[in-house]
């Protein structure tokens, strides 16, 4: 590969379907890597170090942060996550394109680190079809979703800072949607130089 990848960063309120369109856009891309969390919590059944987190101790993941190399991090309930600088500087450097789904939080701290990413902000088509989506999933607690909905007003708020927005009224469209904002990126002149 002749040129640097391109981070791509796709984050939106909690519900909205962002890592559906990750899993669905990985299977057509097979030339971009997905960034891959540290965290301090234990693996689950199946998960495999490397593959699916990096697995630390809290020990080494305060270090971590006291050597400035996460893009971005976050406690979790009792757990750390983090997004480790050097493996995501490590695949662009070696000409992969990067996508990392994500809170709205974490892309802000990201953002701040790697403004040259793309940024898309994947939108509900509206509140209504968001808290439908949340309470059909059967994750969460009525509470969990009055609070996650409550948040997402806000997290709307920070649609200005993203370079793209993407509306997830159709999910085979908004697929196609972050499919073709990621080839455009890469047919930009400043990423081919």
């Amino acid at each position: 590969m002749s040129r640097k990848g391109i981070l791509f960063v796709i984050s939106g309120p909690s519900g909205v379907g962002k890592g559906t369109i990750k899993d669905l856009l990985l299977s057509r891309l097979t030339d971009v890597r997905l960034s891959i969390s540290a965290t301090t919590r234990p693996p689950r059944e199946g998960e495999v170090a490397g593959r699916d987190y990096f697995f630390l101790d809290s020990q080494e993941f305060s270090a971590m942060i006291n050597r400035g190399e996460f893009l971005e991090y976050a406690q979790v309930y009792t757990n750390m996550y983090g997004t480790p600088k050097r493996y995501v500087q490590d695949k662009l450097s070696q000409g992969y394109d990067v996508l990392l789904e994500i809170d709205i939080q974490g892309a802000m701290q990201v953002k701040t680190k790697m403004p040259q990413g793309v940024f898309i902000f994947i939108e509900p088509p509206s509140i209504d079809e968001l808290a439908f989506r949340l309470s059909s999933r059967g994750k969460d607690s009525q509470e969990s979703i009055a609070a996650r909905l409550a948040a997402s007003h806000a997290e709307m708020e920070s649609l200005k800072y993203y370079d793209y927005v993407v509306v997830n009224d159709n999910l085979e469209d908004a697929v196609n949607k972050v499919h073709s904002i990621i080839i455009a990126e890469r047919c930009r002149v400043k990423n081919n130089c």
